[in-house]
């Protein structure tokens, strides 16, 4: 393999994985709060909406995330009299699939990690006189966020890989780009490369999460 040969191989390749970092970064830095404000939502004291957060955890999370990116691009666009104005930018449209699915991921994550909690950190809380709202920044997010944080490190990594999903509604990222010099070179040296370009950002995201691990736990 010619080094002029690997170039014109690799400039396509870190191309399609700005996209798949900037897919990911868009839906990492949204599906996280939203995620955790569903897990309120789930426990909250108001029936009909703990029902309804409880009801979108369920599709979203007994549905594939290829069925639901169908859906946004293609699926909408078909509903009778407003699907005209559904249409949307393949990129948005997958954004916005990957965060609704990831949301309610992160939701039951944060539930567990709730959960994970004892009683007695409530109950230290309203001795010492902290409000409702001091009690949950203050004491309870932090302890739930060490908690779920090895779930939420999976999570992200699993995130990463399913980029590749971008693949099915011809969105152009890293597989694709492999995928066309696989089919224009016939070698499959494009889908090494590939998943070596995977492997390093999936790395990089495990050395964040263990900083952060290690962080939080001495704190």
């Amino acid at each position: 393999m010619s080094f002029d040969y690997f170039s014109s191989m690799l400039i396509p390749l870190l191309d399609g994985a700005k996209m798949t970092v900037l897919l990911f970064v868009i839906a990492i830095i949204v599906s996280i709060p939203l995620g955790f404000l569903l897990t309120l939502a789930v426990r909250s004291s108001f029936k009909p909406l703990s029902w309804l957060a409880q009801g979108y955890i369920y599709v979203l999370r007994g549905t594939p995330l290829l069925l639901q990116l169908l859906f946004i691009c293609f699926g909408l666009p078909m509903i009778p009299v407003i699907g005209e104005y559904l249409v949307l930018d393949r990129f948005v449209a997958a954004c916005l699939g990957f965060i609704l699915n990831y949301v309610a991921y992160f939701a039951e994550i944060f539930r567990g990690g709730l959960l994970a909690i004892d009683k007695g950190q409530y109950e230290a809380a309203q001795v010492l006189g902290l409000n409702k709202w001091k009690t949950l920044t203050k004491v309870i997010i932090p302890q739930m966020f060490r908690t779920a944080l090895p779930a939420v490190a999976n999570e992200s990594v699993t995130l990463v890989k399913d980029t590749a999903l971008l693949y099915a509604v011809a969105v152009p990222e890293l597989l694709h780009y492999a995928q066309v010099a696989v089919n224009r070179d016939f070698t499959i040296a494009p889908f090494f490369f590939a998943g070596v370009i995977y492997l390093i950002m999936t790395l990089l995201l495990t050395i964040v999460f263990k900083w952060l691990e290690r962080r939080f736990k001495f704190e």
